[in-house]
């Protein structure tokens, strides 16, 4: 059985050491650099639109259309991304589609700069779209890999902290899409000096471009590292069924000697289960699993991305009027409240996670974000028109505390444990294919939050949107959404906590059995 295997064994109980903090910052700066370039187009489109479709005697905003099509061509190269590198990952190995995805990740960040016109608008936003679906794609192959390839060098012990470890770097991703645009704004502000509101500067057209390829930067520095990781052992042992390479790989990286790992027959078969992807056998065994994780992902991604990328709505009434503010000051002044809400709610719950999710488990942390985070919406959207925005209230500190507490319940919550929860519940030869899939459904609710709201929550028709629900509706359903997710983790999700990866396999199997004999 792979439980007995002593490489495995040997993984379980390692004592944490270099190399697993040197697998954290090679797995994270492809998260950093994930959230960097998905993050950084709420902030630039406000460029967009001064550079585009402003004149002297008018400031306006892109075209809704043109926003909603850059945020969703990302999203779907995502979720394409996710399906189909995830799948490779289980075919082809974690280490060998790993690189692939960065590079492509790497490259399209720089190509988005570069976009083919400067002059022409429908020319620099096809060319934009078009680089911003191949960065999706390299981004959507980095979410399984990384996750899957530190679950499977982690010890049991400590596999969720270092796995949330990996994913907290997308908070610092977020903090510097905000930073880089706020010293870019202001380097160029200086150099160009505007004349007024209306002045845009030939040079803005430079400044943005730049941020977007500085994304590429923190992964192109870890390529090299990526490519000298070896494949995971549990791969190579229970996928491609070579013990001893295995062994030998483990050798290298982690303090143990050889003696103490290699198997007396290292021939003998390490798994007899053999049954493929789509079979009734996989859906008895993983299916209830793999439908919770989907789901899970799909509700926390309608309202993550939905308050990330309309929270330009949520700030308007603490940023000065565009007329009032150049090209350069608008984006700075986004960018700085960004950073604030990242610096003080998003990266700690970030760390809160780190430190609590092996000490009271997956399944808590989650409900307990769902449920705070619906608090926050409730106390944010019942009174959205008739206190928080009344005059005497629009610079109340009270709202943004409320906001910041679901950012912060997203990330000590579910943002982070539906990213660790897929590499934890699935056998290794399915373990990045099933979290690939329940990314990419994620991703469909984000194109849902993200498009659907940014839509919906405009009372009057403003700025090119009709006339939607507005936010205090919008607020309500995403609290209602919330509340759904705690349910579904209530009733579907397992705990993978104390447990190693082989143990929770032959568990969810057991559970499977006993779920279809009722």
């Amino acid at each position: 059985m792979a439980r007995g295997l002593k490489v495995l064994s040997a993984l379980d109980s390692a004592k944490t050491q270099y190399y697993h903090f040197k697998a954290i910052m090679i797995a994270g700066m492809g998260l950093f650099s994930d959230s960097y370039d998905l993050f950084s187009i709420t902030l630039i489109t406000k460029m967009l639109g001064r550079i585009y479709y402003s004149d002297s005697n008018e400031i306006r905003q892109v075209n809704p259309i043109v926003v909603s099509a850059l945020v969703s061509v990302a999203l779907l190269g995502t979720a394409i991304g996710q399906l189909l590198f995830g799948r490779l990952g289980d075919l082809k190995g974690r280490r060998h589609v790993y690189g692939i995805a960065l590079l492509l990740m790497i490259t399209s960040s720089l190509a988005s700069g570069f976009s083919i016109c400067t002059t022409k608008r429908a020319c620099v936003f096809l060319s934009l779209a078009f680089f911003r679906f191949f960065l999706g794609l390299g981004i959507g192959g980095d979410y399984p890999l990384s996750s899957t390839i530190m679950s499977e060098f982690a010890n049991k012990r400590t596999r969720g902290s270092f796995i949330a470890a990996v994913f907290s770097m997308q908070g610092f991703g977020i903090l510097a899409s905000a930073t880089v645009t706020m010293v870019v704004c202001s380097i160029f502000r200086r150099a160009s000096k505007p004349a007024s509101a209306y002045d845009v500067p030939p040079e803005a057209d430079v400044a943005w471009r730049l941020i977007l390829m500085i994304g590429s930067v923190p992964a192109a520095l870890t390529y090299y590292w990526r490519m000298m990781m070896p494949e995971t052992a549990r791969y190579t042992a229970l996928v491609e069924q070579n013990v001893l390479q295995a062994a030998k790989d483990m050798e290298k990286v982690l303090d143990v000697a050889m003696s103490q790992i290699a198997e007396e027959d290292p021939l003998s078969p390490t798994n007899n289960a053999v049954y493929p992807l789509l079979s009734r056998e996989f859906l008895r065994r993983h299916g209830r699993d793999l439908f919770a994780c989907s789901t899970n992902w799909f509700l926390l991604d309608i309202v993550f991305y939905s308050q990330v990328l309309f929270q330009s709505e949520i700030y308007k009434q603490y940023m000065k009027h565009k007329d009032k503010q150049d090209v350069y000051e608008e984006a700075f002044y986004l960018a700085r409240i960004q950073a604030i809400l990242a610096v003080c709610s998003t990266i700690p719950g970030y760390f809160f996670t780190v430190y609590f999710i092996d000490r009271i488990g997956r399944v808590k942390i989650q409900m307990i974000g769902f449920f705070f985070m619906a608090v926050s919406f409730f106390a944010i959207g019942v009174p959205y028109y008739s206190y928080w925005t009344n005059a005497k209230n629009q610079h109340n500190k009270g709202f943004m505390v409320l906001y910041g507490l679901a950012f912060f319940f997203a990330n000590f919550g579910p943002n982070t444990t539906t990213f660790i929860v897929p590499a934890e519940l699935f056998p290794a030869r399915f373990r990045s294919t099933c979290h690939g899939i329940s990314g990419a459904v994620g991703k469909v609710g984000a194109i849902i939050g993200s498009v659907g709201f940014l839509w919906a929550s405009h009372k009057v028709k403003e700025e090119g949107y009709p006339k939607g629900i507005g936010m205090e509706a919008s607020l309500i359903i995403l609290g209602g959404v919330c509340i759904m997710g705690m349910f579904v983790t209530y009733f579907f999700t397992k705990e993978t906590m104390g447990r190693s990866l082989e143990e929770n396999e032959v568990e969810q199997s057991h559970h499977a059995e006993e779920y279809n004999n009722l």
